[in-house]
């Protein structure tokens, strides 16, 4: 239990640090996104009823009210006002979650299983030539840029082939690319690590005598060096999180898919301030229970960590 509080605590900290950074971040960037939108001629307000725009919003009160006003705001759910759409962020948030969580969720499985496939294929091919060429593929998919990647899959698999439609395409077809981009690149990191893991595993002396009695390769693999591997692979995993979500908003701009990618383009574009900080910790939020979900899961895998968590 003292293990258990004492990394919740830290994932608390975390998120308070992040909440002020991106705060004071967002507040030192330069210009006004109220005045950026209702200051254009065309409009023709006054000053004053600028100024009571900007006290509708509270962009009048000092820094620290604001920061206090914002804190309390998001302990109870309330992410403010978009200066840009006029509505309630969490309304446009639960919009775009929906598209964002779908292209996500399926980029990492999808990431995952090419990792596996890739590290366990490197390992039992039969040729060295062969394990050689497939150890590197990781190398070159970590070196494609996202949005690159996302035009020549539309170039190839669309224009070319004819086979997943650009136009037109149903709510499945319309994730085959987006998934594809977002997860190959995600994939190169994990197939890196659990391979490198597996080489060091098979080296351990429980391998060889499992082998000594006969085992083939692919069973020593798959039922006594896989679990043994995998730790350092969901370290990775959880640190990928991160990558995860900025890859996400770049492969929804190129697709043209209305998450919260697209929706974090245009609040960038816009200097939607209370957008961006709900979006940030949103992120945020993301990262830290997962790597939380991480640290709790290492003990119970590996019973030599969980007496140190004891023990510390």
């Amino acid at each position: 239990m003292p293990y258990l509080a004492r990394r919740v605590g830290q994932a608390l900290v975390v998120l308070v640090l992040a909440f002020t950074v991106t705060f004071v971040l967002l507040q030192a960037l330069p210009g006004d996104a109220v005045l950026i939108k209702f200051e254009s001629p065309e409009l023709g307000l006054s000053p004053e009823e600028i100024d009571d725009i900007r006290a509708s919003y509270g962009a009048d009160v000092p820094l620290w009210q604001q920061y206090l006003h914002t804190v309390s705001g998001f302990l109870v759910g309330d992410f403010g006002y978009s200066v840009q759409y006029g509505t309630p962020v969490h309304e446009l948030l639960g919009a775009a979650l929906p598209e964002t969580l779908a292209l996500a969720g399926l980029g990492f499985l999808v990431a995952v299983l090419l990792a596996v496939a890739l590290a366990f294929l490197s390992t039992l091919a039969p040729f060295a030539w062969l394990r050689q060429a497939l150890r590197s593929l990781p190398g070159v998919f970590v070196s494609v840029p996202v949005f690159w990647l996302g035009i020549v899959l539309i170039q190839v698999f669309s224009f070319q082939l004819n086979l997943v439609p650009v136009i037109g395409a149903d709510p499945v077809q319309a994730l085959i690319l987006p998934v594809l981009t977002l997860a190959i690149p995600i994939s190169a990191p994990l197939a890196q690590v659990l391979a490198r893991s597996i080489d060091d595993v098979q080296l351990s002396p429980f391998v060889a005598v499992v082998r000594a009695k006969g085992a083939g390769p692919a069973r020593v693999l798959w039922r006594d060096v896989a679990r043994n591997a995998l730790l350092p692979t969901i370290t990775i995993a959880g640190v990928l999180i991160g990558e995860l979500i900025g890859g996400a908003v770049v492969t929804e701009t190129v697709f043209g898919r209305a998450g919260v990618g697209r929706l974090t383009e245009q609040a960038v574009t816009n200097q939607d301030v209370a957008v961006l900080q709900a979006i940030v910790i949103l992120a945020a939020v993301v990262f830290v229970v997962v790597n939380l979900v991480v640290d709790l899961v290492y003990p119970v895998l590996d019973p030599r960590l969980k007496r140190k968590a004891v023990a510390a």
